[in-house]
């Protein structure tokens, strides 16, 4: 089967867990001995890996009569530019992206920019009708509401089924402060889609309560993660007077790093030898830095800032704990990866991740009491923290991406009769 898919970043060009899943799904679904093309904004490396072929649509001219984009419905009138997507954007901040300190361009394919994040979305949405024009193939894949355009005009373009794969939401990434434009945009691709995939049963509910999307038109497949080299013998040796608890991701709210310091706080009043790493980069992170300060803790918390490839490995291998207290998490790849270098992991329960792992430790991401307490028990533990690793690698070879892409498989089969009855 060939499938044309439209994502917003790839490996090595990710921003978040996005790319990470982007690229264990295609690697999954190519070694089923399909064909993927998989096309994102912007693209400076290689144009293929192995089966999987990449198209940069800042790459494709787009002609002067496609540039409006008609009304997308009733009450909305958008016009497409010529420009480019980033991973993670929010309005306010792709507006400061616009200019770099010298006044110069730094978004340009041609000079041309909206006046918002969603003429992005539409004018990559135009470019995705061309190139579903150019190739040929069975199935459109999309992913997230930035590529919500992209799939529709490549569906008006041949007349091919449409899945839509939900990773986040704007209630995950805002909370009740939501953007009612890109809000309108997931309920206008959820209603237009052949079939939504949702990351959990977690994401599924949200799309069925917020949105109205008949229940019956979303499938749940579990995000998993790669296979690594890394084996129980390259865990480096630890001074065990000096542990350190890993939080790593977006500093957004929907992460929940100010719960995070909160927590810290608490567990250095018992163990004030413990250094608490924070990793990533976001529009939280100047209040992070402030309240870490106000809360005297500096000498014990360390910001990296944001990593990428051997990077992430080495901070996974540093540390002797990870958590992730995020306030609404679709899935969560990065405890995965945690569990894969034989980290033990505490996670939120607003995750859904927490749906598929049962050997790691689960609090509400409010109650940074039981935080701070699990965090001492795991530090103080080593049979616990023993424990939770062998578990853990026992669980993690069910948790694989050829199980998520068999099942997308058999999604992409009901939708398109020739594949019904393969093997």
């Amino acid at each position: 089967m060939q499938i044309l898919m439209f994502g917003w970043e790839f490996p090595p060009c990710i921003s978040g867990g996005l790319g990470t899943a982007c690229f264990g799904m295609t690697q999954a679904l190519t070694g089923l001995g399909h064909s993927v093309v998989f096309v994102i904004p912007r693209w400076e490396g290689e144009t293929s890996s192995g089966k999987v072929k990449l198209i940069a649509a800042s790459q494709i001219p787009l002609p002067p009569a496609d540039r409006d984009a008609p009304a997308a419905w009733q009450g909305l009138t958008l016009r497409a530019v010529q420009s480019s997507l980033r991973p993670y954007l929010n309005d306010s901040h792709y507006r400061s992206l616009l200019t770099g300190p010298s006044g110069d361009p730094l978004l340009a394919i041609t000079g041309n920019y909206g006046a918002d994040l969603i003429s992005e979305s539409i004018r990559y949405g135009k470019v995705a009708g061309i190139i579903a024009r150019e190739h040929s193939f069975d199935i459109i894949h999309a992913h997230d509401w930035m590529t919500v355009f992209a799939g529709i005009e490549a569906r008006k373009a041949s007349g091919r089924p449409f899945v839509l794969h939900i990773h986040a939401l704007e209630f995950d990434r805002s909370g009740e402060n939501i953007n009612q434009d890109i809000y309108d945009i997931e309920r206008y691709g959820m209603e237009a889609a052949d079939q939504v995939i949702a990351v959990s049963h977690y994401t599924k509910s949200t799309i069925v309560d917020r949105y109205g999307v008949d229940p019956a038109k979303v499938a749940v497949v579990h995000n998993a993660v790669r296979q690594s080299n890394w084996t129980p013998g390259d865990r480096i040796e630890k001074d065990p007077a000096r542990k350190v608890v890993l939080f790593l991701g977006r500093i957004t709210f929907q992460k929940g790093p100010d719960y995070f310091i909160e927590a810290a706080a608490r567990v250095l009043q018992a163990l004030p030898q413990v250094t608490f790493m924070m990793a990533g980069d976001g529009d939280m992170m100047p209040r992070m830095v402030k309240r870490v300060a106000e809360l005297g803790i500096g000498g014990n918390f360390h910001f990296t800032g944001f990593l990428t490839g051997e990077a992430v490995e080495q901070a996974f291998a540093d540390c002797d704990l990870y958590v992730m207290p995020s306030v609404s998490e679709p899935f969560g790849i990065t405890p995965l990866e945690a569990m894969r270098c034989d980290v033990p992991v505490i996670i939120s329960r607003q995750s859904g991740v927490s749906e598929i792992l049962h050997h790691v430790l689960k609090v509400d991401f409010w109650d940074v009491a039981e935080m701070a307490d699990k965090i001492i028990a795991v530090l103080r533990r080593p049979a616990l923290t023993a424990d939770m690793i062998e578990r853990s690698r026992e669980e993690l070879q069910q948790i694989q991406w050829e199980g998520a892409a068999m099942k997308i498989r058999e999604i992409y089969r009901s939708l398109f009769p020739p594949f019904r009855k393969e093997n």
